[in-house]
């Protein structure tokens, strides 16, 4: 059996290449063993791992016919044998660890593609692919205020996998971007719901900050707040510290804050987008009734999310009171989310409670 040859193309794209390439090896009865192209502004690039058969006397007839059929096409052509030592190692790599890794910030600099690919060359994996999901960028546009995504493919074992997302979660924070990691299986495929926090995500800003400005315990809260985020408290004790600042706080002023927030640019567009591909959406939040929901009525009479979010978009909220973390070893949210006819696949859910009442 002869050695699997690749073939690498390079050159400006047009309509028929593929066609052309692939019609001359079917001539000679190929094998495609693996193929990849990408277009980069009218560049092309494909590759073709092809075995050719052994009827087929001498493999430099089909090399000689590809050749020639690249330099009738203007391209450029590279051809590598591969060992067979080297093609088994590539296939016992099948089923390993695939993940994909998405940046989305209003510009993607090389600064960010460098630092992101830093942490995932330190875990030892490889990125197989970059693809852009945002759409194209006009000149004018960079740096004013657009919005730019880009998923990278991965595969390797992950020997770390807190670590990698502690990494990522650092990296966003450092550089001002939003990493998201997902495992790229079955269940990442097949996902029918779009869980959202609220505060700093669906609206701009958080809401206790606000209040306890009114308040004049804004520093107060930071602190606590600061504390929470090294660790030295637990977020359940850290939020109720932090509503505990603001009792006494006059109602009137849940409705003046209300009244000041504002959507995240983009929100109705992707909750449009949501429903017409037929998801579920819900807010799953541990911030206050004021922008979230009703709270059995006990909140103020018109709140943000009624007369914004759900009004608009047709939001979901899965409403649980008071904080309890679980019941019977399940989270809370469970019972919302099967009352929502969502299969969550008897796996654990990644996500906590929503609006909670606090006697302080």
């Amino acid at each position: 059996m002869k050695e699997p040859i690749l073939i690498s193309i390079t050159g400006m794209d047009r309509p028929g290449i593929t066609a052309t390439i692939t019609q001359v090896l079917a001539d000679f009865d190929a094998d495609v063993l693996d193929i990849g192209q990408s277009v980069i502004h009218d560049s092309l690039s494909l590759g073709m791992l092809v075995q050719i058969p052994s009827q087929v006397t001498d493999p430099n007839i089909v090399i000689n016919a590809v050749q020639r059929a690249v330099d009738n096409l203007n391209l450029t052509v590279r051809f590598v044998s591969i060992s067979r030592e080297s093609y088994g190692d590539w296939v016992s790599q099948q089923g390993k660890g695939r993940h994909i890794v998405t940046l989305l910030a209003r510009r993607i600099t090389a600064h960010h593609i460098s630092r992101l690919a830093d942490i995932i060359a330190a875990h030892g994996l490889n990125i197989d692919k970059i693809t852009r999901l945002s759409g194209r960028v006009a000149l004018e546009s960079i740096g004013n205020g657009g919005q730019a995504c880009v998923e990278f493919s991965i595969r390797g074992p992950v020997a770390d996998l807190p670590a990698l997302r502690r990494e990522f979660m650092e990296l966003a924070d450092k550089i001002d971007v939003d990493i998201a990691y997902q495992e790229n299986n079955v269940y990442r495929r097949n996902r029918r719901l779009v869980a959202f926090d609220m505060d700093s995500t669906l609206i701009q800003g958080e809401v206790i900050d606000e209040l306890a400005k009114r308040a004049g315990v804004g520093k107060q809260i930071s602190e606590i707040t600061e504390r929470a985020m090294h660790g030295e408290i637990d977020f359940k004790e850290s939020l109720r510290q932090r509503v505990c600042l603001l009792k006494g706080l006059p109602e009137s002023t849940l409705a003046e804050v209300a009244a000041t927030l504002k959507i995240t640019g983009g929100t109705e567009r992707l909750m449009s987008t949501l429903k017409k591909l037929g998801y579920k959406t819900a807010i799953l939040s541990g911030g206050l009734p004021i922008s979230d929901a009703h709270c059995n009525g006990d909140s103020v009479s018109t709140t943000f999310l009624q007369t914004n979010l759900r009004s608009k978009m047709g939001l979901s909220p899965a409403i649980l009171r008071p904080i309890s973390w679980t019941v019977n070893g399940k989270p809370r949210c469970w019972r919302a989310l099967r009352s929502m006819k969502v299969s969550p696949w008897n796996r654990p859910l990644p996500w906590a409670m929503v609006p909670m009442t606090w006697r302080c």
